[in-house]
């Protein structure tokens, strides 16, 4: 999808599942919609009747850049990072901190927090609970929404949408190939500010290990993606197990899902 204003912006449509095809115009997903123009609200609103907006950022940045209204879309904020957690553990970042991350990320890169936290985003969006909580109420609120688009949305629209994204896919039985293949056309869009900081890390004497954290934060890590569904594959079994068990899904609602957005 090409907006004025949106980042990362597109639509699940035609990615193969099962089979069938997922139906055009009804799962997007895409940045924040902060700088959203006119012309992109109009199309979000026309065009595809957006229904849901579901807002994966924590409050600080939901606060710091506030989404556009969409007339007749909802919006639900379900920040699944949890922050309090974070607070808890003593390892928290600071909020302006992560409000400007490309200032502060090659500087980060060299930081053994900053190193963990790039091996651990992912595996944390999955195993924990308070994430969880947040993936089953997205999920369970786009199988309560009958007619129209939904769309989700992190900062970027790579990592926490991401997740969101295999999820969905996961849900309409999507394979592997597709779920990764998707994930990792967020780097498609990010490449070039990837490879400049990258570039600033060389610079500075820094190597692999600090440039992942740069991939990670600043592109997606699709090998951290696939390592993180391996760990799902060893805990639950499958993705479809683990989103039936930990998502809150029953079986009849991925049914009730293919038969709405597959054709």
């Amino acid at each position: 999808m090409e907006f004025e204003g949106i980042v990362n912006a597109r639509d699940l449509g035609g990615l193969p599942c099962g089979g069938k095809t997922v139906r055009k115009g009804l799962l997007l997903r895409t940045g924040h919609l902060h700088d959203a123009t006119p012309a992109d609200v109009a199309l979000l609103q026309d065009h595809f009747r957006l229904r849901r907006i579901f807002d994966f950022r924590t409050m600080d940045e939901a606060a710091a850049q506030p989404d556009r209204t969409i007339p007749g879309a909802e919006h639900i904020l379900l920040p699944t990072l949890d922050v309090e957690a974070e607070r808890r553990s003593g390892e928290a970042v600071p909020a302006e901190t992560w409000l400007d991350l490309p200032s502060h990320i090659v500087r980060l890169a060299f930081t053994p927090l900053f190193q963990g936290k790039a091996r651990e985003l992912y595996p944390s969006l999955v195993l924990s609970d308070f994430s969880q909580l947040q993936y089953a109420a997205f999920l369970n609120m786009i199988l309560e929404t009958p007619d129209g688009a939904v769309l989700w949305h992190c900062s970027q629209g790579k990592d926490r949408t991401g997740m969101g994204a295999a999820f969905v896919l996961g849900a309409l039985g999507a394979d592997r190939e597709t779920i990764v293949a998707d994930f990792d056309r967020s780097n498609d869009i990010y490449r070039p500010l990837v490879d400049r900081f990258c570039a600033e890390v060389d610079a500075r004497g820094g190597g692999e290990r600090e440039k992942d954290v740069v991939r990670a934060f600043m592109g997606v890590s699709t090998r951290n993606f696939c390592g993180t569904l391996d760990l799902i594959d060893r805990e639950w079994g499958s993705l479809e197990r683990f989103i039936l068990e930990r998502l809150d899904l029953e079986t009849e609602d991925l049914l009730v899902l293919r038969d709405r957005y597959l054709e």
